[in-house]
């Protein structure tokens, strides 16, 4: 199981994305006042979807814009994240040690 915190400081909404494998899923559940984010609260997503070459043929991505997410929700970062390291292509060692990653606006 994995666990983030994104903090959406423009739009003023902290979301708690957990993920955990379950066979060929995994299952992303998501805690968050954004009544957008809170439509896809739940998702089963299949392994293979994160094999995709391109983003955009994503079934994440798809269901991100059916929602109509706001574009630069940093939601859908998150998740790719928490399945990633769920799978084990992001080492969550290291993301634990990294503490954070971030947007800066100069």
């Amino acid at each position: 199981m994995t666990d983030v915190k994104v903090n959406s400081r423009i739009c003023g909404f902290v979301h708690r994305i957990s993920g955990k494998l379950d066979g060929k899923n995994i299952i992303i559940d998501i805690d968050t006042p954004c009544k957008k984010v809170a439509l896809l609260s739940h998702m089963e997503i299949p392994i293979k979807e994160l094999y995709e070459p391109f983003y955009n043929d994503n079934q994440i991505f798809d269901k991100i814009k059916e929602a109509k997410w706001c574009s630069t929700c940093l939601v859908p970062c998150g998740i790719m994240h928490v399945c990633r390291m769920d799978i084990g292509t992001i080492s969550k060692t290291l993301a634990k040690s990294s503490g954070s990653i971030s947007i800066e606006f100069e």
